[in-house]
């Protein structure tokens, strides 16, 4: 919507694993569901596909999420919330494979190809209605908060 600076989030639930949308790398607000029965399933989903730029993980069990943060190669991404990652400037961005090495010359060629991740864990506890659109009504306030950064 051009008036309110919004566009619409679409989750999508379930999607076939062959679809056009599973295999290209999405830039917008578009997010595939996925769930699994157990963690050889959810295994065999992962390691279909090429490293992925991003892995949200949703998960109250901390032993789990670190498992998939240490066993699976992507560019970074979040436990309990989504892309964060991408907003907070202190944390590398970047993909590994398909997805890209980044920049690299000198000193950035040795960090570019070790790769590291970037993982923000929120709380489930609390939410902040400014991260959610429409923006308009909050524009000020956002530019606030970020020039004090």
């Amino acid at each position: 919507n051009e008036i309110d600076l919004y566009l619409s989030p679409t989750l999508v639930d379930e999607p076939d694993l062959n679809s056009k949308l599973m295999q290209d790398e999405i830039f917008g607000p578009i997010l595939p569901i996925l769930s699994f029965q157990n963690e050889q399933e959810l295994k065999t989903i992962i390691s279909k596909y090429e490293k992925p730029l991003s892995l949200y993980v949703f998960s109250q069990n901390s032993d789990f999420y670190n498992r998939m943060i240490m066993q699976y190669s992507f560019g970074g991404g979040c436990v309990n919330d989504t892309i964060v990652q991408f907003s907070n400037n202190r944390l590398p961005f970047g993909g590994v494979g398909n997805s890209g090495i980044g920049a690299y010359h000198g000193k950035l060629s040795f960090e570019v190809f070790s790769h590291q991740k970037a993982i923000v864990k929120k709380a489930t506890w609390m939410d902040i209605p400014l991260r959610y659109a429409p923006y308009k009504s909050k524009i000020k306030i956002i530019r606030r908060i970020l020039n004090w950064f």
